[in-house]
């Protein structure tokens, strides 16, 4: 009477533990990156408030000076290369700060546990793109949905396979994942609840596909901002997990059929709602904000 579990065969598990172990090791570059931040921060740098990527050629080439013993502000600016050579003067501001001896020795330490993460997950990267090599018509498919790139295709494949007889439906894939919407009804009210616990790495990278989409001209995208508004004050984390489920129901027919995704257009909703009707409410809010309206049409 026990539900069988998902067991992925043994070429899918190989990419599940490669993919698990990339994330982790991304996961602890930022936490490592976040403390190099603090350390210029208590010595009174402020280089991430004027570059925004702060260990680019420009910022790195900063905090080596720094570290190296160098103080001043003019120098630690000039160091600045291509389009940051526009932001010296806030540059040349923001490195006068009080960095002390002690704060070099620790910023050091921090770029040398940067680097040395970053060459484990290139190590990483090269073992996981051979042994996707097999499944690279999948992984292609996948990366046709938008918000989907290579390494969040990867991470789907390791996570669920590419083999979708295991899941009869789309919904029994959701329900296996944890994203199907919640159910808490009783005596005919329905109460707030969340998803259910599922599969936390997938959740993970479909949610970041989610925001990545929220951003694009697609039906995906003009969804996101639907339910966004919809949703009011927290709606962003809600529209997020709903198209997460939207995605992973199209993963289900991408991988199931074989096929490309399709995408119907940014003005799929506005094409089938009713145009006369939205016409008129769109005139009507703006005569009650005060605004004479004419309408004609686009060349």
């Amino acid at each position: 009477m026990l539900r069988g579990s998902f067991i992925p065969p043994a070429e899918i598990a190989a990419v599940r533990e490669l993919t698990r172990y990339r994330r982790k090791l991304t996961e602890e570059r930022t936490r490592e990156t976040q403390r190099l931040h603090k350390v210029l921060e208590d010595g009174g740098i402020k280089l991430d408030s004027v570059a925004s990527d702060s260990l680019g050629v420009s910022g790195r080439a900063m905090i080596t000076a720094l570290i190296a013993g160098e103080r001043d502000p003019a120098v630690l600016a000039d160091l600045a290369r291509g389009l940051m050579r526009k932001k010296i003067p806030d540059l040349t501001q923001a490195l006068a700060g009080r960095f002390a001896a002690h704060h070099g020795l620790l910023a050091g330490l921090h770029l040398d546990h940067i680097d040395h993460l970053n060459t484990m997950i290139g190590r990483l990267e090269a073992s996981i793109n051979e042994a996707v090599a097999p499944f690279v018509r999948h992984r292609d498919l996948l990366m046709t949905i938008p918000g989907i790139g290579e390494r969040a295709a990867q991470t789907i494949i390791a996570e669920i396979g590419v083999d979708m007889s295991r899941f009869p439906t789309a919904d029994h894939l959701a329900s296996w994942a944890g994203l199907c919407p919640g159910n808490n009804e009783s005596a005919g009210k329905r109460r707030k609840t969340t998803t259910r616990n599922g599969n936390a790495q997938l959740c993970s990278v479909l949610v970041e596909s989610a925001w990545a989409v929220s951003r694009t001209k697609t039906r995906l995208g003009a969804r996101f901002r639907r339910l966004n508004r919809r949703f009011g004050k927290a709606g962003g984390k809600k529209a997020a997990v709903a198209i997460a489920h939207t995605i992973l129901v199209i993963v289900w027919h991408v991988l199931h059929d074989q096929i490309e995704y399709t995408d119907l257009g940014s003005d799929y909703y506005t094409q089938r709602d009713n145009p006369d009707v939205q016409k008129a409410r769109l005139v009507r809010q703006f005569k009650e904000l005060g605004y004479n309206v004419e309408i004609s049409p686009a060349a």
